[in-house]
C-alpha cells in the first residue's frame, strides 16, 4: 500500500513537472509570435498603435491565463492525491 501510493506521488510529480514545462513553452512561443505580429502592424502602421496595443495587451492576458490554468492542476495533481495522508507520513513532512 505504502509503494503504490509512493509511486502514484511520484508520477503525479513527473506528471505536473511536465505539464507545467509544456504549458509554459507553449505560452512563450505564443506570446513571442503575438509581439512579433503586433510590432511588425505597428511598424507597417503607426497610426494603429493604440488600438493594436490594447488588443495586444487582452491576447497576452489570454495567453498567460492558460499557462496560470496548467499551474493550477499541476498543483491539484501534487497536492490531492487520494494518497496523501500516506505519502506525508512516507516522506516525514
Amino acid at each position: 500500500m505504502e509503494a503504490q501510493a509512493l509511486q502514484f506521488f511520484i508520477a503525479c510529480v513527473t506528471a505536473a513537472g511536465f505539464g507545467i514545462a509544456i504549458a509554459a513553452f507553449g505560452c512563450g512561443i505564443a506570446q513571442g509570435i503575438g509581439l512579433r505580429s503586433a510590432v511588425e502592424g505597428i511598424a507597417r502602421n503607426p497610426e494603429s498603435s493604440g488600438k493594436v496595443t490594447v488588443t495586444l495587451l487582452i491576447g497576452l492576458a489570454l495567453i498567460e491565463s492558460l499557462c496560470i490554468y496548467a499551474l493550477v492542476v499541476s498543483l491539484i495533481l501534487i497536492y490531492a492525491t487520494p494518497m496523501a495522508g500516506t505519502v506525508t507520513k512516507l516522506l516525514g513532512v
